[in-house]
């Protein structure tokens, strides 16, 4: 009578281990995605350039190369070695506008997941391919981000579904646990934008 109690508990243990480590990830990628559009700003940086990714020559880093650039960080994070993350099971990356206060939600620039099929991306690995699209609108535009005295807030969401790893999600379903195997994880990392002199 103890065994299956005890190998429900172990199974979560289990589950919560790998949902954790997921959670992590999620934490890290969007956290480096903020720290790469805070520093880019409003793509005004000085004595910068990068690779454009047709010509694959040298070019101006520029107001349009910011979200792309916030992409592949966050991107990197989620295809890094050791990453547990599935990035198909990721919907979009959401790039927004926080007020100074860090409570209201300005506009968003939403990229929808598109495995290996996005752009090129810009700047950092010109042969690499975005697994997110650009918007098909920009509400926030780079070049509208004020990094001046009172500097904008950036913030990067990602939304992601957790598939159970462990038995867990079959047997909660056997007890009638609707949609028991798996979770949608949500995680966001807000940053203000570095003033330029």
């Amino acid at each position: 009578m103890l065994v299956p109690v005890f190998l429900l508990i172990l199974l979560g243990m289990l589950e919560f281990g790998f949902a954790f480590n997921h959670n992590l990830t999620l934490q890290y990628a969007t956290r480096e995605g903020a720290r790469a559009g805070a520093a880019a700003a409003d793509g005004t940086l000085k004595d910068s350039s990068c690779v454009d990714p047709v010509s694959a020559s040298p070019r101006p880093f520029g107001p349009a190369d910011v979200d792309p650039l916030v992409i592949a960080a966050v991107q990197r994070v989620l295809k890094s070695p050791g990453s547990m993350v599935d990035v198909a099971q990721v919907t979009d990356v959401r790039i927004y506008k926080v007020s100074n206060n860090g409570s209201d939600i300005g506009p968003v620039n939403i990229w929808p997941r598109t495995i290996g099929t996005g752009a090129n991306v810009p700047c950092v690995s010109p042969a690499q391919k975005m697994d997110f699209s650009a918007p098909s609108s920009t509400p926030w535009l780079a070049s509208d981000r004020n990094n001046g005295a009172a500097p904008d807030s950036i913030g990067v969401s990602i939304t992601y579904t957790y598939q159970f790893r462990s038995a867990l999600g079959s047997i909660l379903r056997f007890f009638g646990g609707a949609g028991a195997s798996s979770l949608t994880m949500t995680d966001r990392t807000v940053m203000a934008l570095e003033p330029t002199p």
